[in-house]
């Protein structure tokens, strides 16, 4: 059986890339949310982020404003900080932070008998600029920021709730959906720093007016 292979130049391959995905989707996505879907469809080849990825309402445009603001990105792992493109969140004045390898955190989590995910996100809360987490491995950190903005110690401008695995992954998933602040979620246990950081970009994209 002969391999026939597509003729597509290198510069236009993720052009190609999402012509497919809209190819294949075989349906409108909302306009807005759209990029951010097409997106982490690109970098998982998963198409079920079409249907689990949840938005809260007007989520877009808040997060839109809040880079254009400054806002930095706290990350859970140095993988999806390593992702995130970081010259165009610059642009606006933003900074990509990931506290897990912080020796104090490590301290504070040892003394404390919990996570290191946990102790870097009452790091985060100490910080006095405005705020994204992107959280894509764990669900620990989210269960805290929940914890956190219910204590009235927290307001993210937005949470990108997207930790990949089983023990209490959908549970703090459902946890996010329920506080109030914008956010991004895939429902289920799908998810990873690459889909976090992937999500960051999208935005980074949209906020500098392309896809």
């Amino acid at each position: 059986m002969k391999v026939q292979l597509e003729n597509v130049k290198p510069m236009d391959i993720e052009k190609r890339s999402f012509e497919i995905i809209t190819e294949e989707l075989g349906y409108d996505l909302p306009e807005k949310e759209a990029p951010i879907i097409k997106r982490c469809i690109h970098t998982s080849a998963d198409f079920d982020y079409a249907k689990n990825l949840c938005f809260s309402e007007d989520v877009v445009e808040k997060a839109l404003k809040a880079l254009k603001n400054g806002a930095c990105i706290v990350t859970d792992t140095q993988m999806a900080k390593s992702g995130i493109n970081k010259k165009a969140l610059a642009k606006y004045g933003g900074e990509v932070y990931c506290f897990m390898s912080d020796a104090d955190v490590a301290e504070t989590a040892k003394k404390n008998g919990t996570t290191r995910a946990t102790a870097s996100m009452d790091k985060a809360a100490e910080m006095s600029k405005p705020l994204i987490f992107a959280i894509g491995n764990a669900p620990t950190a989210l269960v805290r920021l929940y914890e956190l903005i219910e204590d009235g110690k927290l307001k993210p401008e937005l949470i990108i709730g997207v930790p990949v695995g089983f023990v209490n992954v959908v549970q703090s998933k459902e946890l996010i959906m329920q506080a109030e602040v914008p956010y991004i979620v895939a429902k289920g246990r799908k998810g990873g720093s690459n889909i976090a950081a992937c999500i960051c970009n999208a935005l980074l994209y949209m906020a500098g007016g392309r896809d």
